[in-house]
């Protein structure tokens, strides 16, 4: 990969905070940098409807977010991708595959925040070079014909990634957060909520109606400058569940106190399953189980269920960041490995069709 994107010389120390600030190329720069041509345009866009579709129940298919935790090496994400887009062709007529590509990484307290933040694993924070190299490793995954998801957690960050997008989590730290809602009603792509940490779905819903509203706030324009930005409003969110402190809440009882809620709150009852955190106690090797179990859910008649969530890297487990990484393992959260996955997808897609 050739990350050419600098950032632009201008350092000045605030004397009052003793703030560092670097300029960073606008979003319309890396843009024109590092272009998504027509044709691939057309791709994410086509992507995006299929997305829509299946939350709008014209589409049958299951909707699979799937990928690293966290993409910290080019190389492996690359190799995962190409894997998963050979995958995706196998499976397309029961499951949509869309690639998880995290490159920003909420922390509880401190630690790698992730790709777009620290590219080089080494605490030296050059985000432009990270915001390039994000972009064109997205644009690679694009090339292999998939359909990329990310988590957009800094706001700032999300207009150098968004034409690449076709789908966007909105997680659970930030469910709650105003200028997250606001962002979210301005995307051209469908979004989904994660439910708190808490494990109800009340913060995800109300960020759902509120996203789906028009809204004018403060922003960034594509130059970089300072503006008031006006939204149409996000009819296309539905719900992410991925349990809380008191445990999972992918199971039917949970499932059916969520239905209740959204039809008391009129909401689209649009669920997808996240099968880490909360739901996998974080132990990656449970998801499977839970996949399982809620696809059993679907089968048996419950469409408000249109997809999973999984946490997968060529290799399972997780490392901590070292000198001495071990090539393909997660440096975030644990995950499955892809033979694993693979597996897991053959015999659900096998189920499906079973089923029809």
């Amino acid at each position: 990969m050739n990350s050419s994107v600098s950032a632009l010389p201008l350092s000045t120390l605030d004397c009052a905070n003793e703030a560092l600030t670097v300029r960073l190329p606008s979003s319309l720069q890396l843009k024109q940098q590092l272009p998504l041509s027509n044709a691939l345009s057309q791709q994410v866009a086509a992507h995006r409807e299929a997305v829509r579709a299946i939350l709008n129940g014209d589409d049958q298919r299951l909707l699979i977010i799937v990928g690293p935790c966290s993409i910290h090496d080019p190389q492996s994400a690359l190799e995962y991708a190409g894997k998963l887009s050979r995958l995706a062709e196998q499976v397309s007529d029961r499951m949509l595959l869309v690639m998880r590509a995290y490159v920003e990484k909420p922390r509880t307290t401190v630690g790698w925040k992730g790709l777009a933040y620290d590219p080089h694993l080494d605490g030296s924070d050059d985000m432009a070079a990270g915001l390039a190299l994000s972009r064109e490793l997205m644009l690679e995954m694009i090339r292999l014909g998939l359909p990329v998801a990310t988590e957009l957690l800094q706001p700032l960050a999300a207009g150098y990634l968004d034409d690449l997008l076709s789908w966007v989590a909105i997680g659970a730290r930030t469910t709650e957060s105003q200028i997250h809602r606001e962002m979210a009603s301005g995307l051209s792509m469908p979004v989904g909520f994660k439910n708190g940490t808490d494990g109800g779905a009340a913060v995800a819903v109300d960020a759902m109606r509120s996203a789906a509203h028009p809204h004018r706030h403060f922003g960034v324009d594509s130059q970089g400058h300072p503006a008031i930005i006006q939204t149409p409003g996000n009819p296309d969110t539905h719900l992410v569940l991925r349990g809380g402190h008191h445990g999972p809440n992918h199971d039917r009882e949970s499932i059916a106190r969520i239905h209740a809620d959204l039809n008391r709150l009129k909401v689209p009852n649009r669920i997808m399953v996240d099968c880490s955190h909360a739901n996998s106690g974080k132990d990656p090797l449970r998801q499977p189980g839970i996949f399982n179990e809620v696809l059993e859910q679907r089968l048996q008649g419950d469409s408000s269920l249109i997809g999973m969530m999984l946490e997968s890297h060529l290799f399972e487990g997780c490392q901590p960041l070292s000198a001495s990484l071990r090539y393909g393992v997660s440096i975030t959260d644990g995950c499955l490995g892809f033979d694993a996955t693979q597996q897991l997808l053959l015999d659900a897609a096998q189920r499906i069709g079973a089923h029809h």
